[in-house]
């Protein structure tokens, strides 16, 4: 007989966290936290999100817990490492895992800087879309507004569990995507107007990147946000 056993274990989630530097260090700040791709890394889209806005957000950029080697296409024999978030072998622990992380994240920012309830931001970039969506609409009203580059939505987004939100969304869409063709991406839309307060779509003529023609929309639609 076999018995699959499980052994409960904690591991460290490691991130960045950006303080803009101002004269009134009492005055709360919105809070931006940003996920990066399938073998990205935290200072990658640290830097993605600051060339947003480094003056008005709190950032703090999370490093995905599931690291691998990776090889470097110029040099073959360089090896780096990159990041990825989601595991399907038993897929509920990895949501289960981001959720946490995202709920410390915002406990730890907020009880060391003088951080704006109200005014919390997801960002993110491919794989780490989804994620963010389900813990969006699994906890509603803690997330002000929530940008989604290149990604899809939760393959059981019908499914009751997820609640309405009073959360805004900006999809960012690449017009030759491969991973997320962009017919598809533009039935998100209307999917995730199901439960969201509003939804923004935008594409560009891209593939399946981080565009940086994307940035100065990113920023404004955030600033909208922050009035």
């Amino acid at each position: 007989m076999i018995i699959e056993k499980s052994i409960p274990q904690t591991i460290q989630m490691h991130y960045d966290l950006y303080v803009p530097e101002r004269k009134n260090t009492d005055e709360s700040l919105p809070l931006l936290i940003a996920l990066h791709g399938y073998e990205g890394n935290k200072e990658s889209m640290m830097s993605l999100a600051r060339k947003i806005n480094e003056e008005n957000f709190i950032i703090a950029s999370v490093q995905a817990p599931n690291g691998f080697f990776m090889r470097d296409e110029a040099d073959p024999k360089k090896a780096r490492v990159g990041f990825g978030w989601m595991m399907i072998y038993k897929a509920h622990e990895t949501i289960a895992l981001h959720h946490r992380t995202i709920q410390a994240v915002i406990e730890e920012t907020a009880a060391e800087y003088p951080v704006n309830q109200q005014k919390i931001f997801l960002l993110a970039f491919s794989q780490s879309v989804a994620l963010n969506y389900r813990f969006t609409f699994t906890y509603p009203n803690t997330i002000r507004g929530v940008i989604a580059v290149c990604g899809g939505i939760p393959g059981d987004w019908q499914e009751e569990k997820y609640h309405q939100s009073d959360t805004d969304i900006l999809i960012v869409a690449g017009e030759s995507d491969d991973i997320y063709p962009i017919e598809r991406a533009r039935s998100f839309k209307d999917m995730l107007s199901m439960r969201a307060h509003s939804v923004e779509f935008q594409s560009y003529a891209a593939g399946h990147v981080f565009m940086r023609e994307s940035l100065p929309r990113i920023n404004q639609w955030l600033l909208e946000r922050l009035k």
